[in-house]
């Protein structure tokens, strides 16, 4: 009863915090979109990858018409709404059609100014048929569908956030917590590694990581938690040091009981505030050094559509005609990094029992 008491009244506290709530919605949206996958975006071609070379670099609410050609007839996988489905179709970009004589005669689409006439056999039920596309947040440098991608790059953003906070807490508090605890040459070791993983540029150790392991998905998720562990470790370290002083840690030292169970039923629970705003200050920083990675090609590879390979596909349209391209995924890194901290922030301040609020 008393724990469902406290969870009541955290959620109470969390609730009328306006920008806790602010960023737990804007979270929620974007976790939404990565679960969802597929099955919500505009392309569902596997990493949203569907290509048309001559409407590259459309603005937003961009229409085109498009003559599908069925490639082949394999059917898709049950799980396509995770993975994507197969590019089975091609598409040609037209301005007209009409159908005559078994043929289909078409306007091909080249660019604004150019197209030229073409026909193909047809017949009706076949493998052409004619669609309409909308692209609301226009094609990127390669005729991408923008809002898919972005959509699609939810997932890579989240994935790596999750994976290094587990990896660098997993790591850190129980580094940190023996350290704390059992002080002496434990306390000496540990504080050595963290002085000299602490010594290290966390960029240089995460492009040495990167070279190590390879370049890849997995890859860089790895890379990235096990850089980020070192000020989990410290903070718990601290925080461990100073409730072992306290007098019900002491009693239960005296009562018997062991030291596992009064470092995970005693001390950490009791610590988990802090514990919640470097988690989700370490979600926030793997976002951006996954970002700032594939940005500078070391990271997520091509096709897979992360937000900061977006933006080094699109950055040069900065200074040219449509700058959107590379502002649309900095817009987003940017808004799930905000969202993240505000969480953090909201949940510190609702399970702060001193705070007497």
């Amino acid at each position: 009863m008393k724990t469902n008491s406290t969870r009541a009244t955290t959620w109470q506290r969390f609730r009328r915090n306006p920008s806790a709530m602010f960023g737990a919605i804007i979270l929620f949206l974007f976790i939404l979109i990565a679960i969802l996958g597929y099955s919500i975006t505009p392309d569902k071609t596997r990493n949203a990858d569907q290509q048309s070379v001559e409407i590259q670099a459309m603005p937003p609410g961009y229409s085109q018409m498009f003559l599908a050609i069925q490639n082949n007839n394999r059917p898709q996988p049950w799980y396509w709404p995770v993975t994507g489905k197969l590019l089975s179709k091609r598409l040609i970009p037209i301005n007209s059609y009409s159908v005559r004589n078994d043929s289909l005669y078409f306007q091909q689409y080249v660019d604004a100014d150019t197209s030229f006439a073409a026909s193909i056999p047809y017949k009706a039920n076949g493998n052409i048929t004619i669609l309409q596309k909308k692209y609301l947040l226009g094609t990127d440098g390669f005729g991408r569908d923008m809002l898919s991608r972005l959509m699609i790059g939810a997932r890579v953003s989240l994935s790596v956030g999750l994976i290094a906070v587990f990896i660098s807490l997993f790591i850190g508090v129980f580094l940190g917590a023996i350290s704390g605890y059992y002080r002496g040459r434990i306390d000496a070791v540990v504080m050595w590694l963290i002085n000299v993983t602490w010594s290290i540029p966390t960029l240089l150790l995460v492009f040495a990581l990167t070279l190590a392991l390879g370049k890849g998905f997995w890859q860089i998720f790895i890379a990235v938690g096990l850089t980020m562990w070192v000020n989990v470790a410290r903070l718990v370290r601290g925080q461990v040091l100073a409730m072992s002083e306290l007098e019900f840690i002491q009693a239960s030292k005296v009562l018997g009981v062991s030291n596992m169970r009064i470092i995970f039923r005693h001390i950490l629970p009791n610590i988990l505030g802090p514990i919640l705003v470097i988690a989700t200050a370490n979600f926030a920083a793997a976002i951006i050094i996954e970002a700032g990675l594939s940005f500078l090609g070391i990271g997520v590879q091509p096709p897979v559509p992360s937000w900061g390979l977006m933006i080094k596909e699109n950055y040069n349209f900065i200074i040219t005609q449509h700058p959107m391209l590379a502002l649309l995924p900095g817009i987003a890194i940017m808004l799930l990094v905000l969202s993240v901290n505000l969480v953090g922030n909201g949940l510190r301040d609702a399970m702060d029992v001193r705070s007497g609020k």
